[in-house]
């Protein structure tokens, strides 16, 4: 494996967020010279894997914790708009990477399954209408349906709406152009095209120990070789640090003011799989509900096909764990190599204003198999044990940064932090993610090669990539756009 002694670009990690910043980059401009590190022994095996996320196309069709209510009961899109429009633009992507032959059977990684939004009792039904009604006024999402007749949900999702008794009041809303995700195939495909069409590929096995400034104003990367022990000293112009929960550890070691105050929380995840046949087939929908009262978004409980691999699968969830790690296949010393001087105040005002976060980690952390189930069966009425198992998912971390009011805010968005130059920049958070890969990757674009974005050669090349790309959108442009990839990605 020959490495070379300078880069322009050094990507750290191996996930879709690498993928996706070094093939625009590498599209913009093929000479750049580019080198990415992973430090498991294949690609995708974090956040992108498909077992480890959720695999929605999260394009806020039915997550209900995009659209809050006000205390006046009025539903704000806003965030939801935004949210589908960062969605459209990885589909945007992806298709023009179709149409120029370098995607090949995207059915491989997207899939069309209908996205539903369902939810139990008076209260949240009249919260469902309201944001039916607000929904229904925008373009984006004029095609949305509404019912709070379980005859129509039969239809729906039988598997949730059958042996209903008749004094449940229930409301559903439906979106027909959802899709469902593998992310991990999508990632494998990308770094594909990167080592045969761009000489790029991901050298793996490689840790990245620290990144420190040198004198001309690059950076000089330690990494290590993970199978010989050997280290080597890389010198790069700019650096991205993609590792997932990964992330936070590097930027601490980074000389840069920018990183002051971040702190980090984990949470690990599990689903309940469907391994009886016969149930799987009966549900071919992704059905999301409400968190419960004070429970944190990330614990919205949905049912989902998925396609992984080839297979159909269904399954419920997420139920959050807790463990000290940063990565799935990070250590337990994590948590506690991240309390530093700087993130102390971020990180207990955190906790104290999230001591209900907290205790729901506590107990999702103690339930059992059979309590686990018997959430389920809140969507599922008579869910038998046997038929489903225990999967553990992904590690997330979520971010903590310093408030003036608070000391420290919980936050459960993704965020791009850079230096004053823009030639190191890292990324931090979880959800939305992979979905909204390629905005944020050109937003760490912007920021870090300016002069790609800004020259009329760039703008041209990114308007055939991303339509969407710093355009207003108008409903013509969206369903233009929309029926486009649709036909491309064969959806």
């Amino acid at each position: 494996m020959k490495l070379k002694k300078e880069y322009d670009l050094i990507c750290v990690g191996g996930g879709i967020m690498s993928a996706t910043l070094a093939l625009i980059t590498k599209l913009l401009k093929p000479e750049m010279n580019i080198l990415i590190l992973e430090r498991l022994d294949k690609v995708a095996q974090e956040s992108s894997a498909a077992w480890n996320n959720a695999g929605t196309g999260h394009s806020a069709l039915c997550e209900l914790n995009y659209c809050p209510e006000n205390k006046n009961g009025k539903v704000s899109i806003k965030k939801a708009i935004d949210i589908c429009t960062q969605y459209e633009m990885s589909k945007q992507f992806w298709s023009y990477l179709t149409n120029q032959g370098f995607l090949e059977n995207p059915e491989d990684f997207i899939t069309s399954v209908k996205h539903h939004s369902w939810v139990l009792g008076k209260e949240n039904a009249d919260y469902l209408e309201s944001r039916f009604n607000e929904m229904k006024k925008h373009f984006m999402f004029d095609s949305i349906e509404f019912t709070k007749e379980v005859e129509t949900m039969k239809e729906w999702f039988p598997l949730i709406a059958n042996n209903r008794r008749d004094d449940e009041i229930m409301a559903a809303s439906r979106m027909g152009r959802g899709t469902e995700m593998n992310y991990g195939s999508l990632t494998e495909k990308l770094f594909a095209i990167l080592k045969n069409e761009f000489d790029t590929p991901v050298h793996c096995n490689m840790e990245v120990l620290d990144i420190d400034p040198d004198t001309d104003l690059d950076w000089t990367v330690e990494v290590r070789n993970l199978k010989t022990e050997e280290e080597y000293q890389l010198e790069a112009e700019h650096v991205f640090i993609g590792a997932g929960g990964g992330s936070l550890l590097l930027l601490q070691k980074v000389e840069i003011d920018e990183k002051e105050g971040y702190g980090g929380f984990p949470v690990s995840g599990e689903w309940l799989v469907c391994t009886n046949e016969e149930i799987i087939k009966q549900h071919n929908a992704k059905v999301y509900s409400k968190a419960g009262i004070g429970d944190p978004p990330m614990s919205t409980p949905h049912l989902d096909t998925r396609f992984i691999d080839g297979k159909r699968q269904l399954m419920f969830g997420p139920f959050a764990g807790f463990s000290p790690k940063f990565l799935k296949e990070g250590s337990n010393l994590d948590l506690f190599k991240s309390i530093q001087f700087d993130n102390i105040p971020s990180m207990f005002g955190a906790f104290w204003h999230n001591l209900p976060l907290t205790q729901y980690l506590i107990e999702q952390v103690m339930m059992s198999k059979e309590d686990r189930m018997d959430s389920l069966r809140k969507f599922v009425k008579d869910a038998n044990s046997d038929d489903w198992e225990v999967v553990k998912a992904g590690q997330r971390v979520q971010i903590i940064k310093k408030d003036e009011f608070e000391g420290g805010k919980l936050q459960f968005g993704t965020e791009v932090i850079s230096s004053k130059d823009g030639s190191i920049t890292c990324l931090l958070g979880a959800s939305p993610g992979a979905s909204t890969a390629t905005s944020i990757m050109l937003e760490v674009i912007e920021k870090a090669f300016p002069e790609l974005v800004n020259s009329s050669e760039g703008k041209e090349k990114l308007k055939q990539m991303v339509p969407f790309y710093k355009t207003e959108i108008t409903k013509e442009l969206f369903e233009e756009e929309l029926e486009k990839s649709k036909v491309t990605l064969k959806l």
